[in-house]
């Protein structure tokens, strides 16, 4: 049977935003889960179908070939054996680490697997225009909540340990009844942990962690545009339970350019050029973002035309070949000329045949010219 599009099976439109699709996601793995679908073959495929599209659809790169190349773009990555592989894969999706804990885990019969993994850390880097043209080495400061070195992440004092919860039984888990459907759910007392800390630790006061200010390089990519991540894995924040460290994701801003805007890949620049560069053509000299080039003005160009210096625009990140420079021209009228423009600009009009106004005269001379033509 062929495939239905990933789109349609997400029910997003073709240029929904990563944040809709998640979401989109989320609402149907709720809907055909496995565990409120018993015995239930249908809402299974359908529940393996959404995880198909998402592992695609949420992917940057996997989007884009899938866009261009349709289900044979990414032939081969896409497909899941078992509802335990999508946990495994997307189970942080819905607040948990990999494994299927957060939603998935409370929802539909406990933890699915070991530790949670940590929480992510977000850092704003700012970068010039020439920065993100060739990549550079950034230094970024923040705080990160790492394992007390008191108490090794325990959260109890030294020399004292915590007790089990008597509320789940050290579980972690409650089991909730409403009306025919039983709901695990995270115990509210030791909040899933399973322990209750009865001497807390005085430097992390039982949390088991810490925050302390990090400093990280950072190497920025050539080509990255605003908006887009870089990911640091496993500098994140420690798991309060053993798992693995979240990541660190600096997002990128590009700070506004004096010439050049940019469009994806290719660069726009705006050149004022005068009414003779125009009509008879011209070498002009021009600014790119790796040096100065030539730019032949052809005769008879008019204000807006677009020159294209090729493979002058800015890098791709991934290394996919560089965009252009679209140089779009304007002719510029000088607002102050000099008597021997004047006169020359006078003969051109003249050989033109053009109306041009008269050279100026004295008020009083033109005031009595009018109402001496007012009397006739």
């Amino acid at each position: 049977m062929a495939k239905r599009c990933y789109y349609e099976v997400l029910s997003v439109a073709r240029d929904e935003s990563d944040r809709g699709i998640s979401k989109a996601y989320r609402k149907l793995a709720v809907k055909y889960h496995p565990d409120s679908n018993p015995g239930d073959d249908e809402a299974s495929a359908k529940f393996k179908e959404a995880a198909e599209a998402y592992e695609v659809l949420g992917d940057s790169e996997k989007r884009a070939r899938y866009d261009r190349h349709g289900h044979a773009g990414v032939e081969g990555g896409a497909g899941f054996g078992s509802a335990e592989d999508i946990f495994a894969a997307f189970g942080d999706l819905f607040g948990g680490g990999g494994g299927g804990g957060g939603m998935f885990g409370d929802l539909f019969g406990g933890r699915r697997g070991g530790p949670r993994r940590g929480n992510d850390v977000q850092v704003d880097v700012t970068l010039s225009l020439e920065e993100a043209f060739s990549g550079v080495n950034k230094t970024i400061q923040f705080n990160r909540r790492n394992q007390c070195g008191t108490c090794d992440g325990t959260g109890s004092s030294p020399g004292s340990a915590p007790e089990h919860c008597q509320q789940c039984g050290g579980r972690g888990q409650v089991l909730q009844q409403a009306g025919i459907l039983r709901v695990q759910t995270t115990c509210p007392v030791c909040r899933g942990a399973g322990k209750i800390i009865v001497d807390p630790c005085g430097d992390c006061r039982g949390a088991g962690q810490v925050a302390s200010p990090v400093e990280l390089d950072v190497a920025i990519p050539a080509g990255v545009d605003d908006g887009m991540r870089v990911r640091l894995t496993g500098e994140g924040e420690a798991s309060a339970s053993g798992g693995p460290a979240g990541d660190c994701y600096c997002f990128v801003n590009i700070r506004k350019h004096k010439l050049f805007h940019r469009d994806g890949q290719n660069l726009i620049l705006q050149l004022p050029i005068s009414y003779t560069q125009a009509a008879l053509g011209a070498s002009i000299e021009v600014p790119t973002l790796d040096g100065r080039d030539e730019l032949e003005i052809k005769r008879g160009t008019q204000s807006g035309d677009v020159f294209k210096l090729a493979g002058r625009g800015m890098p791709s990140p991934q290394g996919r070949g560089t965009g252009d420079l679209l140089i779009q021209t304007f002719i510029e009228t000088p607002k102050k000329i000099s008597k021997e423009q004047e006169g020359l600009l006078r003969q051109l009009a003249e050989l033109e045949h053009t109306e041009v106004l008269p050279e100026r005269k004295n008020f009083l001379q033109r005031l009595t010219e009018y109402f001496a033509t007012e009397e006739v």
